[in-house]
């Protein structure tokens, strides 16, 4: 009996992104995925909206921080073959507007590049990855990368 390929069942990946180099990584590596299995990738910049601004406020400093990061992102998956759609949020939570993203899209994975966090000495997914992890209702795909040279010793 033939085994199915279960990244051929993956349709659409949604990617946050940050403008940090674990999330460009993890953008990278999902491309070189779904190109392979002709998968779509959407990339969202989330803006977090204190709850002292309304959530429509004018943030044009971070909306155009965020549209660099989706022109780079854009310029990331160009280079692996593969046409990105880039999305700019504003929310309360990044996480919540992360998953309700991932549903109202269809999304078939969630995929969040981690750096190497270790406050007070305790290793920290953060609450980005801790609220994906606990609500989403499609795979979850978390790419830890290695602790920074000076802080492994």
């Amino acid at each position: 009996m033939a085994r199915r390929d279960p990244l051929s069942a993956i349709r659409l990946y949604l990617v946050a992104v940050d403008g940090s180099e674990a999330s460009s990584n993890a953008l990278a590596v999902t491309c070189d995925v779904a190109r392979r299995s002709r998968a779509r990738v959407t990339a969202l910049y989330t803006i977090e909206v204190p709850r002292s601004l309304p959530l429509d406020a004018d943030l044009a400093a971070d909306l155009q921080q965020g549209e660099a990061v989706l022109t780079t992102a854009e310029r990331t998956a160009a280079d692996h073959d593969v046409r990105l759609e880039g999305r700019l949020l504003q929310a309360r939570q990044a996480g919540a507007a992360l998953v309700e993203e991932a549903a109202a899209l269809g999304a078939d994975a969630i995929v969040l590049g981690l750096a190497y966090h270790r406050p007070y000495g305790r290793f920290e997914l953060g609450p980005l990855a801790e609220h994906v992890l606990e609500q989403a209702r499609c795979q979850v795909w978390l790419i830890r990368y290695p602790p920074a040279p000076e802080a492994a010793s």
